[in-house]
Order: C-alpha cells, then structure tokens, then sequence
C-alpha cells in the first residue's frame, strides 16, 4: 500500500448500515476526486487506509472500497451483486460454450428516479465554473426505497453478500431475530463466504490494523453482528474490532411486537458485540435505546426528516466520518487498537458519540471566540440515544474538530487589545483545543485532534442545511450562491458515567418482559438462559460506569 498505509478492513451488516455505508462511502469519494472552488485537499486523511487499488480483466486500474456487506434478498435494487466494473465471468463462460443456450431472467426493478438523474450526468457545470454533481431533487428525496439508490461508488465483485434465506421486502420470512441472525453463520454457505472474502481482503494487506462493523442493532443483524465479530476475534487476534451498532429513528408505538424484538435485539447485540470488539458504539438520531420512544435529537443548523433513513444516515455518516480520523490520519496515526485502549479501559466496552453538525463558525471569527461564547454548555448532540451526558462524569474522550481554516485557529485581535480569555493566549489551534478540554473535562484522560479537512456533503447528500454558505460558514441571512458543499465538524467519542444509567434501565426493561408472550423470538434461538445471562451482564457492564468506581481516576 502508498506510504505503508494501516489498513482498515470495513463490514457493513444490514440494510440501515448500507444506508450510513453508502453516505459514508460517497463523502470519502468526494474527498478523493472533489476540490471546492479548485482548492486542493491538505491531504490529512490516507485513502489508501478504506481503498484498495485492483486491476478488471480488462486491465483496467480500479480503487475501490476495502468492504465486505451483507444484506437481504430483495434489498439491492439496481445493484449488480457483482457490481459493475468487472465483466460477469458467468456470462464470458457460456459466450465461449458452443452449445444450445437457455437464459431465463428476473424481472429487473425499476430505477430509481435520483439514480437515473444521477447516472445521465456527472454534474453540472455552474456558473462560477466548478463541475459540481447534481443534487437530489425536491420531493424525490422520499422516493428512496434502499441504499443502493443514491450509492456513487463503484464496489468489487467480492464486496457484497446477499443473505438469500431471508426477504428485505414482505412481512414474511424477514430477518427479525438475534437468534436468526447467528443461526445465519452457523451455516456453511454464508460462514465459508465470509471466510472466504475476510481472506481475500486481509492478505493483500501490509499492515492491517483491524475491521471497522457497521451493524443494524435492532433486527436480527445484530445476531450476524455478534458472529461476525466473534470470527475476526478468533482469526485475527490483536487487530482492532470497533463495533458501530446502528438504530434508524423514531418507531411506531403500535407494533409492539416490532418494538418488543428491537429492544431484545438491541440489548442481545450490544452484550454480545462488547464481548468481541475493541470497544462498542450505538449510534442512533433517536433519544432512547428502550421502549419509551422519546424526540429524535436536535441540530440548531439542520432541518431533517427524521422517519426518513436517508436522512438519519447522512448525519450519522458525518459524525462517523469525523470520528474515526484518528486511525486513518496519513501522519502520527493512532491504531485502532489505541484508540480502544483509551476508552475503553476498566472493563467500559460502550461509548457513546457526540457532535456538533456542523460546527458554528462565523465569517471573521476566531476558534477561541466561538469556543468562548459556547462556554461550558457546549451544544453536543448526543448520537447514541444514550442522553445527554451532560452533568454526568466524562472518564475518557477522544475529540476531533475538522474543517476550521489555519487563518482562524488563534486569536485574531490586535496585539495590546485585553485578552477575552485564557484560549485567546494560545499559540496554536491545537493548543487552543486542548486547553479548551482541560478547562471543561479536567482531570479526564483526553486526546484531541485538529485537521484542516472539512466534511464533504457534495450531492447526493440532502440538503439539511439553512443559513450556510458553501464552505458551511455560518450566515446571517439565507444563503446565496452556490449549495453547501463542505462543513466544519466538532465530533466526540466518550466513555461517560450516563451510561451507567442507561444500561441499568435497558435491563430493568427487560426484566419485566414477560418472555412467554414474546415465544416466536426464543423459538428463533434464545433460550431463558440466554436471557437471565443476558440481564446480569447488563447489570455488570453497567456497574462498570458507576461514578464512585475506584478504578477511574
């Protein structure tokens, strides 16, 4: 790999996590091939960390995502299984057999209008001379059924793995149980196509530093999550397992058995993903991980849909895609493995993710003056509908604030003008940012991270913003000119004391379940065993966030 890049090997499990996946994946394209206003990117970030480069059998150079997905029957759309760069060897197969032919084939989905708008064109030129891709339109945005519909990445033949068992679509034969979800490689086929791909991935690596999973939390993923994870810890010992448990927003309150399943299922994963990841992450725009639907967060400057999935996963894309630089910086990289070590100390295998999208930079202003005027309130958002941690004891965090132009990382006042605050002193961005922390999470284990590179939310990702400019400024007025192409974005991974509370209920809620109404998803695998294990785990992991722990300093 370029520069002797530490390879990260990325899995995405389930249809939500395509959705993020596929937000994710297009935000890291546009960081390679897109430059707003002909600026050239500082280069902070090591692509070669998620790509890998490859040859078709047409001899072709390829760079393409270093990803294996799974998801359900019925859920590609348009999407080649096999994708589209490389020729069906299939099809090149039967062309060389001289014999009688017989070619019997499915009714092919109807394409998406967003896809089609996207695929007649790679953008429009505008007027101040910038290529730019389309945006999606108006209206179209609900008309989005599955991920693959606004996906602008070419993938490889060995990245995507349909689950043929169970239906995407249909209220029968879904895959709705954690049981289900192990039982699914428990089964030659689907375990030796994992296997298989896994293989393929790693030994063309150099210097692999371990496997990021993207995982539905509320379906029976998180069952092939837990397997999955499972695996890569038994292969692959001492590389870095981080677990993204992914939740989509606001349910119904009148299916209950629908709700019931996402609770049992959320809990299941999240006890047994801890028990083979280097540290585990719910990420989620809704406020609770129990029964009680509560409000689904809120962005001063984002106006989102939040029963629409496209929606919920570009946001969760942008925190991700700003939280996980650590391990993908192209200098002073920290392994994953490290990253872990940080947070996830006595025994805290949950963390919980924070934001500030985007991050509200004034034209004129300083980095210590919007730190100032945020004070110790800061607005994070939580992300892992785990409450706010406010008020509650921060044991570790790892910070990462992006997007902020060097002009603006230090005081901008005049020498001999009175200095509004200590931050104002500072000689560096990164001073700033660290003296910022200490001042509100003093005596907390922090490491903290300042790059230059923005988030890229070229087209097709919604149009969430208000009051922007292009480089995601914050405006006065509305803005004019050309869409928000890229924002500043103020992302926090934190091992906090909330959770002690939060796993402590999400066990108390399931110890009132009454298990023999909800038989259909012990038949799918769980046992009452597995059940009372699963409830004093809760109570230990929970134990583990207690405030007065003599372990934490």
């Amino acid at each position: 790999m370029a520069g002797g890049a530490r390879e990260v090997l990325t899995l995405q499990l389930g249809h939500f996590a395509g959705f993020v996946g596929a937000h994710w994946w297009n935000q890291q394209d546009a960081a390679l091939r897109y430059s707003i206003d002909g600026e050239e990117s500082p280069g902070e970030l090591c692509p070669d960390v998620l790509y890998r480069t490859g040859r078709t059998l047409h001899g072709q150079e390829t760079y393409t995502p270093r990803l294996i997905l799974m998801d359900l029957k019925g859920s590609l759309n348009t999407l080649k299984e096999e994708g589209a760069l490389y020729k069906d060897r299939q099809l090149e197969a039967a062309v060389a057999w001289q014999g009688k032919l017989t070619t019997h084939r499915e009714e092919a989905y109807p394409k998406n209008p967003n896809l089609q708008d996207l695929l007649s064109a790679e953008g429009v030129l505008s007027t101040d001379g910038v290529w730019r891709a389309k945006p999606l339109q108006n209206g179209k945005e609900n008309s989005i059924r599955v991920w693959s519909d606004f996906l602008r990445v070419h993938l490889h033949p060995r990245s995507i793995c349909v689950i043929q068992k169970y239906n995407h679509d249909g209220e029968t034969g879904r895959l709705e149980a954690f049981g289900q979800g192990e039982s699914v490689l428990k089964e030659p086929r689907y375990l030796e196509e994992l296997e298989d791909r896994l293989h393929f991935y790693v030994e063309e690596c150099d210097y692999l530093q371990g496997f990021q999973i993207l995982c539905d939390l509320h379906d029976g993923f998180s069952g092939v999550g837990a397997k999955t994870a499972e695996l890569l810890q038994d292969e692959y010992a001492g590389r870095g397992v981080i677990t993204w448990g992914l939740l989509p927003g606001p349910y119904n309150l009148g299916e209950p058995q629908k709700n019931i399943y996402r609770l049992l299922n959320t809990a299941f994963g999240l006890v047994n993903l801890t028990g083979y990841s280097s540290f585990v992450c719910p990420l989620s725009l809704g406020g609770s991980l129990g029964l009680r639907p509560k409000p689904p967060v809120n962005f001063p400057y984002l106006h989102y849909d939040a029963t629409l999935p496209l929606h919920c996963s570009a946001i969760l894309a942008t925190a991700l895609d700003t939280v996980t630089a650590p391990y993908r910086l192209r200098s002073s990289m920290v392994p994953m493995a490290h990253l872990a070590d940080l947070l996830s100390f006595s025994g805290r295998k949950v963390v919980t993710a924070e934001a500030i999208i985007p991050f509200p930079l004034v034209p004129g202003q300083s980095l210590p003056d919007i730190l100032v005027q945020l004070g110790g309130a800061t607005p994070w958002t939580p992300l892992s509908a785990c409450g706010h941690s406010a008020g509650s004891r921060c044991f570790a965090q790892s910070v990462v604030l992006r997007g902020i132009d060097r002009a603006s990382h230090t005081s901008k006042l005049h020498p001999g003008t009175p200095l509004p605050s200590a931050l104002h002193a500072c000689a560096s961005g990164e001073e700033v940012l660290a003296q910022y922390l200490q001042q509100h999470h003093p005596r907390v284990l922090s490491s903290s991270y300042l790059l230059l590179t923005p988030c890229r939310v070229a087209p097709p990702y919604p149009r969430l913003f208000s009051s922007l400019s292009h480089k995601g400024l914050a405006l006065d007025g509305p803005p004019k000119g050309a869409a928000v192409q890229s924002i500043p974005v103020f992302g926090a991974l934190r091992s906090s004391s909330s959770l002690h509370q939060t796993l402590g209920d999400l066990a108390e809620e399931l110890s009132r379940l009454d298990l023999r109404r909800w038989a259909s998803f012990m038949d799918a695998g769980v046992e009452q065993d597995d059940m009372e294990e699963l409830l004093q785990d809760l109570h230990s992991l929970a134990q583990c966030y207690q405030e007065g722990d003599s372990l934490s300093n």
